[in-house]
């Protein structure tokens, strides 16, 4: 299994992220890649399909990405994105969310329903600092073509990270514009966007004839819960072929024997010698004290 690569965030991609909130990755994957990991999405469809499980639209929606579907583990810290994830939040991180989604195109119009909100649910209302805390970042792979407006796109306000909210209607279901400056990202099969959780965003309905094919996977800080079903991956018979790193993003308990007692890692990240992010990063010179997540 891959070890994250060695290049972190640029100083332009730096200013971008923090300025507007999200970036997009050109050519993520290669075709060989989104190939593969097409089929691999397609057969969880279909599955999904013969089981009655979709939406009354067909639309699948699946948690759990890496619990449902071993194969996509390779993309938890994908060489040509994972970088970012370390750049932003350090090396005390790992998944706690994540899902697979296939929207098929929509043939009869759907009720309106006012759709745009921040990640990290609970968060947004128990958190009292004004903006509220980044807490997590989301890498979104894209493996269909969503290169023009209409495709099920995702659909940001640029900067709006930085503010706790937005206006909207009083019930979900009453017709209300769109909040000023948004916009749909657009994306070639291949291309990630890599977002702040606070952006305020939406998927926007699939009207077109492609069908919108996608992975994401959302990453926070280790003392933060995670939501994905971790114990059912950690029992898997492929969790043993996963590289350290790799375990340490899927909720792997990095205890080990430390003196006298069983110390070792724990969440806080008090132990960072028995992190293996955190030694990957200082085994390649990329732990920077000018920033405190990435501090020796």
């Amino acid at each position: 299994m891959a070890e994250p690569a060695t290049t972190p965030m640029s100083k332009e991609q730096r200013e971008q992220f923090e300025r507007d909130g999200y970036i997009v990755i050109p050519g993520a994957l290669s075709a060989a890649e989104v190939q593969h990991y097409t089929e691999i999405i397609d057969r969880v469809y279909a599955a999904e399909q013969e089981a009655a499980r979709l939406s009354p639209e067909g639309a699948m929606h699946i948690l759990s990405a890496v619990h449902r579907c071993p194969e996509v583990a390779p993309l938890v810290n994908h060489p040509t994105t994972f970088p970012l994830v370390w750049s932003i939040l350090g090396w005390n991180v790992h998944i706690y969310h994540s899902h697979l989604d296939v929207h098929p195109p929509i043939r009869v119009p759907k009720p309106y329903r006012f759709e745009w909100h921040q990640d990290g649910g609970r968060q947004n209302r128990e958190l009292e600092t004004d903006p509220r805390p980044r807490l997590s970042v989301k890498l979104a792979y894209w493996l269909s073509d969503v290169s023009v407006e209409g495709r099920g796109n995702f659909k940001v306000v640029p900067g709006s990270h930085l503010q706790n909210w937005i206006e909207g209607p009083p019930r979900r279901d009453v017709e209300w514009p769109e909040p000023p400056g948004a916009v749909e990202v657009c994306a070639n099969p291949g291309d990630a966007v890599f977002f702040d959780r606070r952006i305020w965003h939406t998927r926007t309905n699939n009207y077109s004839d492609v069908t919108r094919k996608a992975m994401f996977f959302a990453y926070t800080l280790r003392w933060i819960a995670i939501r994905d079903e971790v114990v059912a991956v950690q029992q898997s018979p492929e969790f043993a072929s996963y590289s350290p790193v790799q375990r340490q993003l899927l909720g792997e308990s990095l205890h080990q024997p430390r003196f006298e007692h069983t110390y070792g890692d724990h969440q806080w990240g008090h132990y960072p010698e028995t992190t293996p992010l955190h030694g990957f990063l200082k085994d390649n010179d990329l732990l920077d004290p000018a920033y405190p997540p990435l501090k020796p």
